[in-house]
């Protein structure tokens, strides 16, 4: 079993931080001699430990600090485990990071997922059985709803926006809506029949939500068939502490974004085997999320 506490193999100086004097370098490394870094489980706990583990050894050498790994069961747990200071770095979903911007949480973005087709985004999708007589969202009603979290953007706020479009208010026109917790529970509970159309995430046809759970033998891939897809969806940014010192702040964001070049096979396995590597990303990006946010705030006020 791999293990979450990965002791240091050594540093690899960054050229940015060769300029900053020893004295400078010692009084972070006395301050934070553990970085710790969250991750919500899309997917199972050892799945996720596994596809990370090469990258938390790659950030460890380049950064020079110890970084612990910490999974976390929801995107509201990351916002206040950033608020209190217990988490360093974090992935979060595009509506997670804005949500904790809004409520005042210090935290800033610097990078974010980039495919191999060059995308910087990907999709929410509405799935249901293939052997279903569905064809499109208006087939459903007085049927159950599986979305995946209230702070997800592919699997709640994107969702209830498309829908809002069409005309259609949840609360009426589904028999329930039910929180699966993660996007894996989503189709879990679409294939297990205790929901009628789910929703999760889709990066390209041969790579989402789905596909990774096929590859892992969890389900078969031909017994869903998706409905409607989004239009594309801002990547989640990769977050660190407003206050963590701008040195280790440099080190931090330079270690992910010459990853590729550092430790291809690393990268390539946060990317489930596929070519990809990370791009810059600052606030601004964000700010149509954040009135997205705001919207799917006022259906909650409206009791949708």
């Amino acid at each position: 079993m791999l293990d979450r506490r990965i002791v240091i193999t050594g540093l690899a100086a960054l050229g940015l931080a060769a300029l900053q004097t020893p004295a400078l370098a010692q009084d972070w490394k006395s301050q934070y001699p553990e970085l710790v870094f969250a991750v919500v489980p899309g997917e199972n706990s050892a799945a996720i430990i596994d596809r990370w583990d090469p990258m938390v050894r790659y950030l460890e050498r380049e950064i020079g600090t110890k970084i612990t790994m910490r999974l976390v069961p929801d995107y509201a747990a990351v916002i206040e485990a950033q608020r209190s200071g217990q988490i360093h770095i974090a992935w979060h979903g595009a509506s997670s990071y804005a949500r904790a911007r809004t409520i005042g949480v210090q935290v800033e973005p610097f990078a974010i997922d980039k495919h191999a087709d060059g995308s910087t985004g990907y999709y929410s999708v509405f799935y249901v059985k293939a052997s279903s007589p569905f064809q499109k969202i208006e087939d459903l009603r007085g049927k159950a709803l599986g979305l995946v979290d209230p702070n997800s953007t592919s699997g709640n706020n994107v969702p209830r926006l498309a829908l809002d479009k069409m005309g259609i208010r949840p609360q009426e026109f589904f028999s329930k809506i039910v929180y699966a917790g993660g996007h894996e529970n989503a189709l879990i509970a679409l294939g297990q029949g205790n929901v009628d159309v789910a929703v999760t995430w889709l990066n390209s046809e041969t790579d989402s939500n789905l596909t990774r759970m096929a590859a892992k033998k969890m389900l078969n891939a031909a017994d869903f068939r998706p409905i409607f897809r989004s239009d594309l969806i801002m990547a989640g940014p990769y977050t660190y502490l407003s206050s963590l010192p701008q040195d280790l702040k440099d080190r931090i964001r330079n270690a992910w974004l010459s990853a590729s070049a550092k430790d291809e096979q690393a990268v390539k396995r946060v990317f489930d085997g596929k070519a990809g590597s990370f791009t810059p990303v600052a606030h601004e990006a964000y700010l149509p999320v954040i009135e997205l946010n705001q919207f799917v705030d006022r259906l909650r006020r409206q009791g949708n």
